[in-house]
């Protein structure tokens, strides 16, 4: 549904996106995570048709953001990380304003109101003037705005920035529903752990270069170079770790509780499945043995560098 093919853009000297080549599927929600500085707002406004790269191509549902810029506009709903509000509007009058701007005929624009208010949990704020909503409630009304034409594509720059829990937690659960609904999101933040409750994938971007992608639970695995897997036992815990603990691409085995081994892990799949084996084989009863995603904090703070922060 996105993609981008050695995209760059340059500002005088400056590189702020290098060679980028990035492929979000349909329906999927992609992490774009990064310091500040690092590219994101600039990428994202290269799919927004704001701006024109310096080089490369970006494609959104096989549309050039350069020659097909109205199509891609029909297909995207885009909130940018700063955006204005008409503050001596209601937040029913907001909407239909923007309804109007994209042609959507009078009679229809009642119920795609209301409906819209409800997905966004502002249906109690529809009369309030949008210069007395909080700054939660104007992003999730921001939200509802993108999503006045049933766009295929969001395009979210840092949609929980400035959020307090609360409002963090309520933009999630919207999140949720959207990528229920099938629609393809591209988000973005400079915490990683913040996205990873909420993507499928995570792209990690560093001085404009894209330096990590990977599904959520593989993306410390191949920024690290090491997998944690865990092994539940129903007994025999302490047998189990003096069995695997000289087996190839066994760092460490640590014992957790009384019935749990997490394994630092440096090998490749078959060597899982050579370690399970082991442990079947020479009667271990084994309850569960699988992958654990890893400290995502640990990981972003490995692979960035802090520039721009």
């Amino acid at each position: 549904m996105i993609r981008t093919v050695n995209l760059s853009m340059k500002y005088g000297k400056f590189r702020a996106v290098h060679d980028l080549n990035l492929q979000i599927e349909a329906g999927s929600v992609f992490g774009f995570v990064g310091p500040n500085g690092a590219g994101k707002s600039t990428t994202m406004s290269i799919l927004a048709t704001l701006l024109a790269p310096t080089s490369g191509q970006a494609y959104v549902d096989g549309y050039d953001v350069i020659q097909n810029p109205e199509e891609v506009r029909r297909l995207i709903g885009y909130m940018p990380d700063f955006f204005g509000v008409y503050d001596n509007l209601t937040a029913v009058e907001y909407l239909d304003f923007y309804a109007g701007a994209y042609n959507i005929p009078v009679e229809k624009r009642e119920t795609l109101i209301r409906d819209l208010l409800e997905l966004v949990n502002l249906s109690m704020k529809a009369d309030a003037y949008v210069d007395t909503l909080s700054r939660g409630m104007k992003q999730r009304l921001g939200l509802a705005r993108c999503l006045i034409h049933d766009p295929k594509v969001l395009i979210l720059d840092e949609p929980a920035s400035g959020l307090d829990p609360r409002a963090r937690i309520e933009m999630k659960e919207i999140l949720k529903e959207l990528k229920g609904m099938g629609k393809t999101i591209l988000i973005s933040s400079h915490i990683l752990p913040e996205l990873a409750e909420m993507c499928d994938h995570i792209g990690i971007i560093e001085q404009g270069q894209l330096i990590a992608m990977a599904p959520v639970d593989q993306i410390a695995a191949q920024v690290a170079g090491h997998r944690v897997l865990r092994v539940k036992l129903r007994s025999r815990a302490e047998d189990a770790q003096a069995l695997v603990q000289d087996a190839k691409g066994v760092q460490s085995v640590t014992l957790e509780g009384k019935t749990d081994l997490l394994i630092a892990y440096t090998g490749d799949e078959e060597g899982q499945v050579a370690l399970l084996s082991r442990l079947v084989s020479n009667g271990l009863p084994v309850l569960a043995f699988s992958e654990e995603a890893g400290n995502l904090e640990e990981v972003f703070l490995t692979v960035t560098k802090g520039v721009g922060s």
